[in-house]
């Protein structure tokens, strides 16, 4: 114990670069068990306990006995972080008098408060503005708040000019004697390392006083996994810019499309995992990832254009799933997210004009906040009597509890421009119309058909 103690020392007193201290130890130490495996999982027997109790000086007859010496240094470590918290209260009171914007901005951060009025600075859009990628909608809002939430840190792993998260002016995160950034920078610069920026992010949140924003491909947010885990678990509002989202970042091909990613982190309790469809449902991603305090968000962004849609609003969008298209006796409902919604759309008119058919749509951009909405709203949204059909292009798993019938893709992509590569897997609206009508006619003679919603009890969330 001496030894560590005076490492420990040591290592506090190197200022200018990190430390290791390297143990050896022996696992199971004073266990009949030790130096093997044995002792790893599994409880000491009986007869174990007692040994290593005496071994260490403990009453082998007593269990969950805590000395009273341990007490009394808790009690004193105690008391001295009592001491420390109230000399930390006055020197930030001190701090008021001396910089009182300064410490009404601190104080507002650590309670963990937005600035007043900070989400009217969120774009909107109307149907006329041009077609843009979520990716860039995404840079928009970036651009739009951050000086109105100064708290607003972002980052990429080493992957900026793609992920479009570093708004015009900002300053790296770096050492002035660098000559490339200060210490009041609000860029990081993680380098290709999505585990460990995923972990600072983690570590950053957790500190407080500001909120992270991080970028990579979605299809590499996978390798971030255990980090992003640790976010849900944690309840850090941490926001991961996640772009190139499917197949539609074309020539780069299947090693960067992902297909069961969305999956895996939608199954991820307390993960927001939002698929914006233009520009309004990016700025209503946007405002419950920054609104939402115990719960991290993935906002999944194209790299393709994306029109601005007619029924779209900020205020449909942050419920979660909407109803963008509302068509009077549709016999088909489609739900869909991003790059899709638009052409889901488009399949409406196919339908109508060849088919005979009327179709309405859904916009689904955050699977989790549509759950958390009354049954009466999501009965609204899906309704009875008609069967729903879903359509996006990544793996079907998880879509059968919001429809009736699935169009993904249970298979890798393929490379090339991405208007190919759709036409390659039949994402168009010829293709999301045959799938419409098969559904259609599958179900004519089901009455009455319910909702997927409708189910015999609902989960815990």
């Amino acid at each position: 114990m001496e030894g560590m103690y005076n490492a420990i020392k040591k290592a506090q007193e190197v200022k200018d670069k990190p430390s290791m201290i390297r143990l050896t130890t022996t696992i199971g130490f004073g266990s009949l068990l030790q130096g093997t495996g044995g002792v790893h999982g599994n409880p000491l027997k009986e007869d174990d306990c007692k040994q290593v109790k005496q071994k260490f000086g403990f009453d082998a007859d007593k269990t969950f006995v805590v000395p009273n010496e341990v007490y009394e240094k808790y009690h004193k470590h105690a008391a001295e972080g009592a001491a420390a918290e109230k000399e930390w209260n006055q020197l930030l009171e001190k701090y008021a008098g001396e910089h009182k914007e300064l410490a009404a901005d601190l104080k507002r951060r650590l309670t963990g408060k937005l600035p007043e009025g900070w989400q009217n600075k969120l774009p909107v859009y109307k149907p006329t503005d041009g077609a843009m990628a979520s990716r860039k909608l995404s840079e928009a809002v970036l651009e739009a708040i951050h000086d109105t939430v100064p708290e607003l840190m972002s980052g990429s792993a080493d992957l900026t000019g793609s992920n479009n998260t570093r708004w015009k002016s900002a300053v790296d995160f770096q050492p002035p004697s660098t000559g490339i950034g200060e210490w009041s920078g609000r860029y990081m610069r993680y380098g290709v390392r999505e585990h460990a920026m995923a972990g600072m992010m983690n570590g950053m949140a957790a500190y407080g006083t500001v909120i992270p924003a991080g970028g990579t491909f979605l299809n590499f947010m996978s390798y971030a996994a255990g980090s992003v885990r640790l976010s849900a678990l944690s309840h850090h509002r941490v926001i991961y810019v996640a772009t190139h989202d499917s197949i539609g970042l074309g020539e780069d091909g299947p090693t960067h499309q992902p297909i069961e990613t969305l999956v895996h982190f939608r199954a991820l309790p307390n993960m927001m995992v939002w698929r914006p469809a233009d520009g309004n449902e990016c700025s209503a991603a946007y405002y419950m990832a920054l609104t939402s305090h115990q719960t991290p968000s993935i906002l999944a962004l194209t790299r393709q254009n994306l029109p601005q849609l007619e029924g779209s609003t900020i205020e449909k969008g942050i419920k979660g799933g909407y109803v963008a298209l509302e068509t009077e006796g549709a016999q088909i409902t489609l739900v869909s997210t991003g790059s899709e919604v638009s052409l889901c759309l488009e399949a409406v008119k196919f339908l109508a004009e060849n088919k005979g058919i009327k179709a309405r749509v859904v916009s689904m951009p955050c699977m989790e906040v549509f759950d958390a909405q009354s049954k009466d709203y999501k009965l609204s949204v899906i309704p009875d009597g008609i069967p729903s059909l879903s359509v996006e292009v990544m793996s079907t798993l998880g879509w059968e509890k919001y429809s009736h019938e699935q169009f993904g893709l249970n298979r890798f992509g393929a490379s090339g421009p991405y208007k190919d590569v759709y036409k390659k897997f039949e994402f168009t609206p010829e293709g999301v119309a045959k799938r419409a009508v098969a559904t259609v006619d599958f179900y004519k003679d089901v009455k009455p058909l319910r909702s997927p919603l409708n189910r015999a009890f609902q989960q815990l969330i």
